[in-house]
């Protein structure tokens, strides 16, 4: 059954997949199995490069043997399964590449991210990753392009250490929020060239709307639509109309903080079609 334990045919099934060089999709499909079912078995059993049948069953049996019980207290830090430590780091590469991040990139920041201090050597990655040291330094590279990575001296040495820093999600949201509002720019611009009554005109006058819709919105930051509902939701709770002054002094907001708010919600998120037929 799909959702049962994974036999030892199924396992031999998987390796001999992975030999021929087949994807988890294409593996799962033949077996009748989830394909993320697939995934973590190969993560928890040597990657895709390591991974036999016969070791896996032994791993497998080993884990089902030194299982604690469901109410068991939660393990330290230290002890924790390095089998899961590796799954989960194989799902969060996969995640990354599906964004389209490349895979050596993807590896370098996984693990960055699973370093306490957040930081390691060109000689740490390569030593971790079983790489070259042209691999990582290409990789690095390429999360420096993006902001995503930086580097420093290592204290007391001339070597360089490479760090992700908390706010790394944050400057990749700011850097997103320049490039779509070029692409609106850019769409804008192209209409105007070709004749925004030409179809290639309304075309790139559509694109152009929707990359600097998404762009206003971005530019709010993560807590920009946040506001917005928050803002829907008090005008329902008094159920009557209220000015800018109103909704600032109820919520404990500025002025500028509620028009922002007004700005996401406002009535260009729904189309001319949508507001007469809401007035009907």
């Amino acid at each position: 059954m799909p959702g049962g334990r994974l036999t030892h045919e199924d396992r031999q099934g998987i390796g001999a997949g992975l030999a021929e060089g087949l994807g988890y999709a294409e593996i799962a499909r033949r077996l009748g199995r989830p394909t993320s079912t697939v995934s973590r078995e190969v993560a928890r059993n040597g990657g895709t490069d390591g991974y036999r049948a016969d070791r896996a069953l032994r791993a497998t049996e080993r884990r089902a043997r030194r299982r604690a019980p469901a109410l068991a207290a939660p393990r330290p830090h230290d002890e924790l399964d390095r089998d899961e430590l590796r799954c989960f780091a194989e799902q969060f590469v996969a995640l990354l590449v599906e964004t389209g991040l490349p895979g050596m990139a993807s590896r370098v920041l996984v693990r960055l991210f699973l370093t306490d201090s957040g930081g390691l050597t060109a000689a740490d990655l390569v030593g971790q990753l079983r790489v070259s040291p042209a691999s990582v330094s290409k990789a690095v590279s390429y999360l420096e392009g993006l902001e995503m990575v930086r580097r420093e001296r290592d204290p007391g040495r001339r070597r360089e250490r490479y760090v992700v820093d908390d706010d790394v999600w944050l400057r990749a949201w700011t850097r997103d929020t320049r490039t779509t509002a070029t692409w609106a720019d850019t769409a804008r611009r192209g209409a105007g060239i070709v004749g925004t009554g030409t179809p290639a005109g309304v075309r790139l006058d559509h694109m152009g709307q929707f990359f600097a819709t998404l762009s206003d919105d971005m530019a709010g930051g993560p807590s920009g639509v946040d506001d917005a509902l928050t803002l829907l939701a008090a005008l329902v709770h008094t159920r009557a109309p209220a000015d800018v002054g109103q909704l600032a002094t109820g919520l404990g907001w500025s002025a500028e903080r509620v028009a922002d708010a007004l700005r996401h919600a406002g009535p260009d998120r729904i189309s001319p079609a949508q507001r007469a037929a809401l007035a009907a």
